[in-house]
């Protein structure tokens, strides 16, 4: 069987299985946000916090939540960094420096999992598990809670109230999140993954020296990272690490477990605003882009340029022979076009257009599917500007899901989609004009402003992932990365809760034959239509600059 064949074979088995889940996870966390039943645990950590769970929220009320939750976990990470030569389980590491900590804290609680360090020899048992493994599950339900309170501002009207915050985070945590973990982390354990808290020890002698490797709760951090769109891995190798992926079984079912939560979600909202084929819709649109970009990547990394690339079956640099072209290309895409940034290949050593690929994904916004809850509400803020747009084709005022998109909902749509790349863009910019950043560059001309271009697309994104050429373990990189992981976290949410409250104030609007069908495959295609023209227009300077100047060159 010939590597493309195998390829297409794994694809239409992730697809079947994703197809598979959509509907009764989907149904099923609808029940979970739409419930007014509090289980027992969760009674237990309301009393704790002192949260009300029935108590509604307008946006403002929902924000100060967040953010306060947020900032708690910042420093609550940050000190657990900080005294961890002093913990028990931490293996002989000493502390983390406060630049490194404050990345990293930063980063985990943004749902980025940027990683400037060796996990393997940085971090103990302590800070993993209780910390980092923590965090996986408390930021992806975080984002999870806004994308909720943005379908609710559309299925609500005459109201300003959004939920519960806290309601939201425990019930995603307890109710999704945990069980799935539970059940992906046996599986992972079956299919080889360690999980254990055994200390340092030697495994034999390597190219003349002692190689020395230490256990950890792998399987059950692996699966949350995955799970919950997180990506930050124990081992410095990631997902390439044979420890936390074994074999292309776990590569799989990695990548399904990457994302199912964002491909259910959109049921989720069909269900919520009572309308599935409003679901279907977004789904169409997600589902299109990522298939297409999946094939594109697969094309560039097969396509086979002289005799290395022929004998190796393509672009096999960077990548693990037990996943092939094909599963390095489905993982790759899959993380980048989600807020992941595990990696089971390095996508400093795609092709030209390969590793433009990646960046591109991360461009778009993260929304085909998109990261758990953050996929969703960026994809329907596009609903909006796409309805927008049609609107001005046709002279009428624009409606999406029966409210009107008048002057106030598209200032806030269009300060969301700007916030990222101004970030993104702007960091790049400082970073090349210094002459200190550019010393951490592996690679000059091309290559190497992409290796800048990455980090700050990865980090603004909240993506994670990295060109695995540029050395970020530096003052500069550490604080501009984490700060822009922060502002691109929670700046778009200040935006989109802004937006639910204006939408759940307004009465609906009755649908008219001159009313755009939102529903239609049509409207699909020019929703994508409309990711693609923003993202081309926004970033294409900068990547003639680096992927496609290389790409053409090669």
């Amino acid at each position: 069987m010939s590597p493309q064949v195998a390829g297409l074979l794994q694809l239409t088995a992730l697809i079947a299985a994703l197809a598979l889940a959509y509907r009764p996870l989907g149904d099923y966390m609808a029940r979970v946000y739409s419930s007014e039943k509090n289980y027992r645990p969760e009674k237990w950590i309301y009393k704790a916090i002192g949260a009300n769970p029935a108590a509604e929220m307008r946006w403002p009320a929902y924000l100060r939540g967040v953010l306060a939750f947020s900032a708690v976990s910042v420093l609550f990470l940050y000190l657990m960094q900080r005294v961890q030569g002093s913990l028990p389980g931490s293996l002989g590491f000493s502390s983390i420096d406060p630049d490194q900590a404050f990345n990293t804290a930063a980063s985990f609680v943004a749902n980025t999992n940027w990683q400037s360090y060796y996990g393997e020899q940085a971090m103990g048992h302590v800070v993993q598990t209780g910390g980092l493994a923590v965090q996986n599950f408390l930021s992806a339900a975080v984002g999870m809670a806004v994308a909720v309170a943005l379908v609710r501002g559309f299925a609500r009207s005459r109201t300003g109230e959004l939920g519960n915050f806290w309601a939201d985070l425990v019930r995603g945590t307890v109710r999704i999140l945990i069980p799935i973990s539970v059940i992906g982390a046996i599986v992972l354990v079956a299919c080889g993954a360690i999980q254990n808290f055994s200390g340092i020890h030697q495994v034999g002698q390597f190219m003349g020296g002692t190689q020395e490797w230490n256990g950890g709760g792998v399987a059950s951090q692996e699966v949350i990272k995955e799970l919950g769109t997180n990506g930050g891995g124990y081992f410095n190798a990631n997902s390439a690490h044979p420890f936390e992926n074994p074999s292309p079984l776990s590569n799989l079912f990695e990548i399904f477990l990457i994302l199912l939560i964002p491909f259910a979600l959109t049921r989720t909202f069909g269900r919520m605003v009572g309308s599935l084929k409003q679901g279907y819709a977004i789904l169409g649109a997600m589902a299109v882009i990522w298939i297409g970009f999946t094939a594109l990547m697969m094309w560039t990394e097969f396509a086979h340029r002289g005799p290395a690339f022929e004998i190796a079956g393509g672009a096999m640099e960077g990548k693990e022979t037990r996943f092939g072209i094909a599963g390095s290309s489905m993982f790759a895409v899959a993380t980048t076009l989600t807020s992941t940034g595990a990696v089971n290949s390095f996508h400093s050593s795609y092709t030209g257009f390969g590793g433009g690929i990646t960046m591109l994904g991360m461009q778009l916004g993260e929304i085909a599917p998109g990261g758990v809850g953050s996929g969703l509400y960026g994809m329907l803020i596009m609903a909006i500007i796409a309805v927008f747009i049609a609107g001005l084709m046709v002279g009428r005022t624009p409606e999406y899901l029966g409210k009107k998109i008048g002057t106030r909902q598209i200032k806030l749509a269009a300060c969301y989609i700007l916030v990222t790349p101004a970030l993104v863009l702007g960091f790049t910019a400082v970073a090349m004009a210094l002459p200190t950043p550019a010393d951490s560059m592996t690679n000059s001309g091309a290559h190497g402003f992409s290796e800048i271009l990455y980090a700050y697309t990865s980090g603004a994104n909240n993506n994670g992932s990295a060109f695995a050429g540029l050395n970020a373990d530096t003052q500069w990189f550490n604080t501009t990365i984490g700060i822009a992981m922060l502002l691109g976290r929670f700046l778009p949410m200040v935006f989109v809760l802004a937006l639910a409250g204006s939408l759940a104030e307004q009465k609906p609007v009755p649908e008219t034959a001159g009313t755009l069908r939102t529903d239609k495959p049509l409207y699909a295609g020019l929703l994508v239509g409309t990711i693609l023209i923003i993202t081309g227009l926004t970033y294409f300077p900068a990547l003639a600059l680096g992927p496609l100047a290389e790409g053409l060159a090669s």
